[in-house]
């Protein structure tokens, strides 16, 4: 290398928010300027290690691993000050990248305060392996120069010198366009000359290209939430810190210093860390005196064996695959992971935290069923090991587990008490920005107004996948409107061209809803951690990092159903019912099924959503097969190509059912010929072409991957091998095309049925336990979705459940059970906190029910059940079985709670006096009480929702009268052309923006039964704004659309007064649709010519599914008696004049 030259000093995206280079164009960067190696070294973390790490390796580039650490030298725990001086930090070799691991761990755990910082101390006992420079002005050694203390500085890197050795520190020079730089430069190179220590030349790159400077600076100001316009912002000084060529290093630093060039790469040959994954680090699992492993997990898969199979005298072919599989088991290595898993599950099952039956491809092994691990016969079934594991391909086995959301904690708790604090994470998860939010920051920091960001951010598809657009150069390319505004508006240019930059990069970092790692040793001898808030580890590496590495890795994920399913056992015991096992219900429930057959799938896992559910009604599943072929089927690719279909003729024999081969028949015939699973692919080729179940994974994964060349080969194979057994060769070919496009769309079915057994036991407890099932439901909305709560109640109480008001001698703190009805929680009331709900409840359970309000304001502590809290409860109805005057009870409430007051003051003093002294019950003043639409009014104020009536029943007369179809049947409108007419209270209003940037409306009505949203569209929304008012009654006219769920196009908006008005200049005729003949109509007429009038005709043609109204033009009449008379003689009961 004529000018050898390595960037020491580089942030990437991992700096978030702050470093703008990928680590892949850095790599392909490094290589292509003639640099054999590259430093990563991000400010404080190491989040970016591993992939950077990876895409060098890749490209032949030799990464350096360290990082920029913030030093407090008064203490890493020191919260005195805020000193956060830089320190650049590299790792020479193994133990130098352990030590790194150590050093970034300490200071995002213990030394976090603003910054993750360490100090002199950690250094010194962390320090082998490291070398170390000393940063840019934020650091301690050019601090010290900016103060003028040269003495200090000197002393400063002669320490630090002592500390790592003589050949380990070096002092760093840049070139920027910040003033002091020159100073500092000049004096770190007097320094380095009187005290013998080397330099090196730097360039602090946070960017590729000197121009990216324009959009990292944009990239900062979101980092601050600041305006690129403000002054006072933080902002880098000039556009130097970009990954400058070697040449360009040399222009600037080679002529008076070239040493320090030199230097670097002296320091990167230095460097050599390999992050290879030798073996598997499993944490060692604590097993009794005289076993081993292998020994400890058989005898508990045996043992677990019997137990399941329940049987004197267990089947051959479940002894053999056990064998079979602990064989494959111990010869791969993994009995230790699969006695920590079983040991997890079952530690989670002794303590009562639900579990789920199994997820992902685990249920097809019948170890994992024998210690408990999952509930799913694999062998009952025909799920298959080597889906899982395979003995041909050396992974590490994934095992994930469902829980209980409200319980995992509990469960890691576990997790961490068993092996260690600091031998358990969780694991990182980095949020990228997408392209809409990219857009939507970029907008914001450049001050662009945000209908006009919104303008862009509309025509940016929400799906990728459907819209096949997957970044903003895609849609610029993609979409004419969007191309249009970036050609012709400067400023949309320029927002895009930024965003198109910043689309892709790590925005923000999380903890992983159900990732954790557990090692063997401490984590911060095998990765670098950090805490989110005070407890919990958590990895820096994200999950394909830690997996990469071969560290165990779990996945523990809360599932709200599993809690929902223990509330609905608890009410069922509770409320004396008897204990339920779930494992022993029967997977043949008629009731179940008959009630799925319906349609009837609210809570039922899995199986609720609209598009779901109307796929449950006409497969009708009659099976627990069906079950699983539901999980699977309901999927795009099935969907869409029409599997579903197939799948639903062939159960109800409207086709004969069709098998590719008849030695494939015993394989399909439970999906009626269809390959539905990824099982079924690898058991066609194991029956068909000889492939043993490990070959036939292989092939599994190349077709669900669509790797050709792979697939190619594997044709020949199969081909062959089906010939072998018989198949003609043209056949064999045809058969391996038709598995390899099912292949495409075929599902896990240890996952389905895994899956598909949630749904059942869900279904089960609805058909079986409605009341205590939905309660427990219900309960777990709460606090989630408080917004559409009263729709979930209504379609609860549609069931046939009732649902009660809250009820402060009843309700506990969630949805309970009271005879055979449910009645509301007190945690539906708002500011009706944990506490006070605790507090009501305590106070009920020692001293009896309330009696009255005084009774209740005297017991409990209004300290927490504050005028607030007590303001809720009776506008909620809490009080209504005490005394049903809400309005006197409301009115009451100061008078209360003042006498309460002084009675607690009053037994606080130690006065003879004192009970003389205290208040009786105040007397409660007369009222009216509230009216029923203000009783309404206050529930959906205290609650959210309507829970004794609806106010929209008043209007119910006059919509009948004038609507053509309730907003619960809109989904029946899928196949009219003709305009809706329907109607709902407005309950929002909100303002958006068309494509163009124009406003449109979007508001929201609801009636008794649900809510619908209503897209206004610029020329209706000018009309109709001004005259919107929440709480109103409004008819809308319209086309129903039912690309995103149901909503309607509005053409008119008419309101109650108004519109009915209107509508009362008119006569109603109401017809039979199966009476609509011309010649009827003739007859009509000529009666009504008689009888000419000012009154229009509204003409309601009507039928079992629907009714179309619509004005008779033309005809206008005088409603006589007369005209009545002779109408009816006419009509008969075909039709109805009013």
């Amino acid at each position: 290398m004529n000018k050898p030259f390595v960037h020491l000093h580089v942030h990437t995206e991992y700096s978030l928010l702050d470093g703008a280079n990928r680590c892949e164009e850095l790599a392909i960067t490094t290589k292509k300027m003639g640099m054999n190696s590259v430093a990563i070294t991000d400010h404080g973390v190491m989040y970016g290690c591993y992939e950077f790490y990876s895409k060098c390796k890749v490209i032949g580039v030799n990464p350096i691993l360290g990082c920029e650490v913030y030093v407090e030298p008064n203490g890493h725990t020191c919260r005195d000050s805020k000193n956060q001086y830089h320190l650049i930090l590299l790792a020479e070799n193994e133990e130098g990248y352990h030590n790194l691991t150590r050093l970034v761990s300490i200071g995002s755990t213990e030394g976090f305060y603003y910054k993750p910082r360490i100090d002199h101390d950690l250094l010194a006992k962390y320090g082998k392996g490291i070398i170390a420079s000393s940063a840019c002005l934020g650091g301690e050694i050019p601090t010290f120069i900016m103060q003028g203390d040269i003495v200090g500085a000197t002393a400063r890197a002669e320490m630090y010198r002592d500390i790592l050795g003589k050949d380990n520190f070096f002092l760093e020079i840049q070139h920027n366009s910040i003033p002091e730089q020159a100073l500092v430069n000049k004096a770190l190179v007097d320094i380095a000359r009187r005290s013998s220590f080397e330099l090196i030349a730097t360039n602090d790159a946070h960017y590729l290209k000197q121009e990216d400077a324009q959009w990292h600076d944009v990239l900062l100001c979101i980092q601050t939430n600041s305006l690129r316009s403000d002054t006072n912002r933080l902002r880098f000084q000039g556009d130097d810190y970009y990954f400058r060529s070697p040449e360009e290093m040399w222009d600037i630093f080679g002529a008076e210093l070239p040493d320090s060039l030199i230097n670097t790469q002296k320091i990167a040959d230095r460097c050599k860390v390999e992050l290879k994954k030798d073996k598997y680090y499993l944490p060692e699992f604590p097993i009794p005196e005289g076993e081993t492993l292998k020994s400890y997990l058989r005898r508990n898969a045996e043992e677990g064996l019997e137990k399941r199979v329940k049987s004197d005298v267990i089947p051959e072919r479940y002894k053999n695959r056990l064998d079979y599989e602990l064989n494959v088991i111990e010869t791969m290595g993994f009995s230790g992971y699969f006695c920590i898993v079983a040991d997890i599950v079952n530690a989670a099952k002794e303590r009562n935290i639900p579990i789920g039956p199994g997820r992902g491809s685990a249920a097809g092994s019948i170890t994992a069923w024998s210690l408990g691990i999952t509930d799913l016969d694999p062998i009952k079934y025909n799920l298959l090991f080597e889906r899982f594991l395979n003995p041909d391909r050396l992974s590490m086995p994934d095992i994930d587990t469902d829980v209980s959301d409200k319980r995992r904690d509990e469960l890691i708790e576990y997790i961490v008490e068993k092996y260690g604090s600091d031998k358990v994470a969780q694991i990182i998860t980095f949020g990228c920005m997408k392209s809409r939010g990219a857009i939507t920051d970029v907008g914001r920091a450049l001050g662009i107004p945000i209908p006009e960001v919104r303008k862009v951010t509309t025509l940016i598809p929400a799906d990728s996948n459907k819209s096949g657009i997957a970044s903003i150069p895609e849609a610029i390319e993609g979409i004419q409107d969007l191309a249009h505004l970036y050609k012709t508006e400067p400023r949309i240019k320029e927002l895009l061209d930024i965003a198109q930059k910043i689309e892709g990069i790590s925005r923000h970092c999380s903890q992983h809803p159900a990732g954790i790692v557990i090692t063997p040793s401490p984590l911060i001898d095998m990765l670098p951690v950090r805490k989110f808030g005070e407890k919990q580890n958590v990895t820096q590496y994200s999950m394909d990092p830690v997996e990469a590495l071969g560290l165990v890795k779990m996945d523990i994920l809360g599932l709200k159903t599993l809690s929902v399913i223990e509330g609905a056992l608890y009410n069922i015991q509770s409320g004396g019912k008897g204990y339920i096992n779930l494992d022993e219900i029967p997977l043949d429930d008629t009731k179940t099924y008959e009630m799925l057959q319906k349609g009837e799938t609210l809570g039922v896992f899995q199986l609720e959503s609209t598009g779901m559910t109307s796929l449950v009604r006409r497969m009708k599943p009659d099976c627990f097969e069906d079950m699983i072929a539901l999980v699977a089927l309901y999927r795009p690719g099935p969907l869409e190509s029409g599997m579903a279909d197939l799948y639903i003729k062939y159960k109800h024999k409207e086709e004969p059912i069709h098998y590719l081969h008849p030695k494939l028949e015993e394989t399909l015939k439970e999906t009626y010929g269809v390959i539905l699973y990824q099982e079924q692919v690898m058991q066609s080729a194991y029956d068909l072409a000889g492939f043993t179940l490990a070959e036939a994974d292989l092939l599994r994964k190349a077709m669900g991957k669509k790797k050709m060349d792979v697939m190619a080969e594997q044709r020949i194979k199969f081909i062959k091998g089906a010939v072998e057994r018989g198949v003609e060769a043209t056949q064999a070919g045809e058969i391996f095309d038709k598995i390899e496009k099912f292949a495409g769309y075929g599902f896990n079915k240890s996952h389905s049925a895994a899956y598909a057994l949630i749904s059942y036991r869900t279904a089960w407890l609805k058909a079986n336990y409605g009341p205590e099932f939905l309660a427990s439901y219900l309960s777990s909305i709460v606090g989630s979705k408080m917004d559409v709560l009263g729709q979930y109640i209504r379609s609860v109480r549609d069931a046939g459940y009732p649902v009660l008001p809250p009820n402060i001698n009843e309700s506990k703190e969630d949805f309970t059970v009271v005879g055979d009805v449910i009645r509301l929680g007190l945690s539906a009331v708002a500011k009706a906190g944990h506490a006070a709900i605790e507090n009501i409840i305590k106070n009920r359970e020692e001293y009896g029910k309330f009696d009255s309000l005084w009774d209740f304001i005297s017991r409990v502590d209004t300290r927490v059940v504050n005028k607030g809290v007590l303001e809720n409860l009776i506008k909620a109805g809490a009080f209504d079985s005490i005394e049903k005057n809400r309005a006197k009870l409301f009115n009451s409430l100061p008078l209360f709670i003042d006498a309460a007051s002084r009675n607690v003051s009053c037994k606080n003093q130690s006065s003879l006096f004192a009970e003389e002294d205290a208040v009786m019950c105040p007397e409660m003043p007369c009222c009216e009480d509230f009216s029923e639409r203000e009783k309404l009014t206050f529930e959906k104020e205290s609650m959210g929702l309507y829970i004794s009536g609806h106010p929209f029943n008043q209007h119910s007369s006059v919509v009948k009268r004038y609507a053509n179809c309730p907003l619960i049947e809109l989904e029946k409108w899928q196949s009219q052309k003709y305009p809706v007419i329907t109607a709902g209270l407005l309950s929002s209003v909100s303002e958006k923006y068309t494509k163009r940037g124009d406003p449109m409306g979007i508001i929201v009505i609801e009636d008794a039964d649900t809510t619908v949203e209503v897209v206004l569209f610029v020329k209706q929304w000018a009309k109709y704004k001004p005259l919107l008012n929440i709480g109103d009654l409004v008819f809308i006219k319209g086309q129903p659309r039912f690309d995103r769920g149901i909503s309607i196009l509005a053409d008119e908006v008419y309101f109650e007064d108004n519109y009915a008005s209107n509508l009362e200049e008119h006569s109603v005729l109401s017809i039979n649709a199966e009476f609509c003949t011309e010649e009827f109509f003739i007859g009509l007429f000529n009666i009504f010519k008689k009888h000419k009038g000012n009154k229009k005709i509204l003409l309601k043609i009507f039928s079992f599914d629907k009714t179309i109204v619509s004005e008779l033009k033309g005809q206008k009449i005088d409603l006589s008696e007369k005209l009545t008379k002779e109408f009816n003689e006419y009509a008969k009961e075909k039709a109805i004049l009013e």
